[in-house]
């Protein structure tokens, strides 16, 4: 059996928050508690959960973004934790990040085209002429053709996202975190997001989905860790699995009461 992709053990996250005046007592937030779980070749993985529920934070220490307080997290062969940021950024080019605020993310003077280009020839070192090819194909697979001399502000929000994909996806990559990618959208727009994210990944590669919408996770992914309270209470296979915990059930039924504790 190959090595999964990502693998992250007993992981902790705990942030420490000061008080609003110097001689306040310092306060201890643990985001992140114990939290084991893998991410096999060519699978898609839902971090699924309310707002603070930890799973933000989990993706962002997968990728080195945030620094855990303890545990291991492995990508492929590299223990990815303890890896100096200098060697970290000879392989990020096969670990990919999409963020939630595309158009945040997105250059104001740069057109779709410019934005997938300059990806491929500034990441990728791809040659001018090639990385042009690369990119016009990408944009076609996510149906952006018709915008290739579009800015930003003249794009849709579902547009902007799918500029977003076309970046990453571009790169080939072994591995997308993709947190909350389409929020914001109205439910079809949603769809068809997430429908060109996962239909669009590499061969092989791995995918973790950020989300809240535990029903896009069953229509899109394999399996989904479900967090609350910076704990993974439950890891559904989507496609066999019933939710067990009352939480897990509350997420797909909004009209259920969720368990006490969880507002």
């Amino acid at each position: 059996m190959s090595q999964p992709i990502v693998r992250v053990s007993n992981l902790v996250k705990t942030f420490r928050i000061p008080g609003p005046w110097p001689w306040s007592p310092v306060r201890t937030v643990e985001a992140v508690r114990g939290v084991d779980f893998t991410v096999a070749s060519g699978e898609v993985v839902a971090l699924v959960g309310q707002s603070g529920s930890g799973k933000t934070t989990l993706s962002r220490i997968v990728l080195g973004l945030e620094a855990p307080t303890s545990g291991e997290v492995w990508i492929e062969a590299h223990r990815w934790d303890q890896m100096p940021e200098q060697e970290r950024q000879k392989h990020r080019i096969a670990y990919q990040y999409i963020p939630q605020d595309a158009m945040a993310a997105l250059d104001p003077q740069q057109t779709v085209l410019e934005h997938v280009v300059e990806t491929l020839t500034v990441l990728a070192r791809k040659a001018p002429a090639d990385a042009h090819g690369l990119a016009v194909a990408m944009l076609a697979r996510l149906g952006l053709s018709h915008r290739h001399d579009a800015l930003p502000r003249e794009l849709s929000g579902g547009e902007q996202r799918r500029v977003t994909l076309a970046r990453v996806l571009a790169l080939e990559p072994r591995l997308v975190v993709a947190d909350e990618p389409t929020s914001g959208l109205d439910p079809d727009r949603r769809a068809s997001v997430l429908a060109d994210l996962i239909g669009n990944l590499p061969a092989g590669a791995g995918c973790i989905l950020v989300t809240h919408d535990l029903d896009a996770a069953v229509d899109y992914c394999h399996r989904a860790v479900v967090m609350l309270e910076g704990n993974v209470i439950e890891e559904l296979d989507l496609k066999r699995d019933e939710p067990r915990h009352p939480y897990t059930r509350s997420l797909l039924d909004p009209w259920q009461t969720p368990p006490k504790g969880v507002s």
